[in-house]
């Protein structure tokens, strides 16, 4: 690690401070004028005690990708990076139709609207719309856990789901962009293990990730072509702002998801799944010491070069807390693992 006041750290603050006063001379040179006709980008949205949270961002136009076998990798980077050319419109008031519940779209496009009422467990599809704009109806789910669940999982996707490298950032960003919604590959170990964990749709599954909502509906195309456990996703916001440069810390918002995962579902202790190369280990051992007793057993898959001397050391404190650790190069153990270890789901 960089210590405070070393080169990258000061060059990355000098990017950062270069990056908002290009952004806002970009926007005197061309001001951004508000589209006719903006467009809802819906995400998987969650339960609450009380009521639904819905998700959706306000975009000028939707951007998705046509995956194909026989597509390149020059075309698959072509539509990957256009995911991210995105134009995002704010103040932009966007309403649940039926509940008449509302949100109004911040710098990014993003709006987040809680209908309160009482709804049954299972999938529940909410019809959105931008006040005032024709057609642009598009319908949010959300999740409602069950009420016979026993546990809660938490799941990271990028080499603990899905294989990417993001141990590697050179190897992350090549399989990234040069992949498509047919390449990608889910593990096999990790389709059975959520299969097993959610038990027939009693156990609620919630995914946490370093990607951006630019890849929410890709990762679905992802996810549901290789029959994963649907749960909806807790992904990353790209932006510039006063207090950020591209992204956020990826442990801030990992331990920040789980913190809104855990308190939309009070009942409920919870199962984490990560891997070793992107610091999870150390992630959730605070996340098992912000929420003493409610985090019930943590699995780590192990790729790349293994786990470093930090993450060892989390492990073995997550031990020490009495917490089931199951780990290792992947899953095909852990069942056995959470048995003896007493776990019930």
């Amino acid at each position: 690690m960089t210590r405070k006041g070393g080169r990258p750290l000061r060059l990355k603050t000098l990017l950062h401070r270069a990056a908002i006063r290009g952004e806002a001379a970009l926007d005197r040179i061309r001001p951004r004028t508000a589209p006719r006709a903006p467009v809802l980008d819906t995400y998987r949205g969650y339960g609450v005690p009380g009521g639904l949270v819905l998700r959706a961002r306000v975009l000028a136009s939707l951007r998705r990708t046509t995956p194909d076998p026989g597509q390149s990798r020059w075309q698959n980077l072509k539509e990957m990076a256009a995911l991210f050319l995105t134009r995002e419109v704010a103040g932009v008031r966007v309403v649940a139709r039926e509940s008449g519940a509302s949100g109004t779209s911040d710098e990014e496009g993003y709006v987040t609207i809680r209908v309160d009422g009482t709804f049954a467990p299972g999938w529940h599809q909410v019809a959105l719309e931008i006040e005032g704009v024709a057609d642009s109806r598009a319908a949010a789910r959300a999740m409602v856990p069950s009420g016979q669940a026993r546990l809660g999982i938490v799941s990271d996707i990028d080499d603990t789901m899905m294989q990417t490298g993001a141990y590697s950032l050179a190897r992350n960003l090549w399989t990234t962009f040069t992949g498509s919604a047919r390449t990608r590959r889910i593990f096999p170990d990790a389709i059975v293990l959520m299969d097993h964990l959610a038990n027939h749709g009693r156990n609620p599954v919630y995914y946490v990730s370093s990607s951006p909502w630019n890849l929410h509906s890709f990762l679905e195309q992802v996810f549901d072509r290789a029959g994963l456990v649907a749960g909806p996703m807790f992904l990353r916001d790209l932006g510039i702002a006063e207090d950020q440069f591209v992204t956020r810390g990826h442990g801030n918002h990992k331990g920040r998801a789980i913190d809104t995962i855990l308190a939309a579902n009070p009942g409920l202790d919870f199962v984490l799944i990560g891997d070793t190369g992107q610091k999870d280990a150390q992630i959730y051992l605070e996340a098992a010491h912000r929420h003493a007793g409610r985090i019930r057993a943590v699995i780590l898959r192990e790729p790349g070069p293994g786990p470093d001397d930090a993450s060892r050391a989390a492990i073995s404190s997550l031990r020490r807390l009495g917490i089931v650790v199951a780990d290792g190069a992947d899953f095909t153990e852990v069942a056995g693992v959470l048995e003896r270890g007493g776990l019930r789901l």
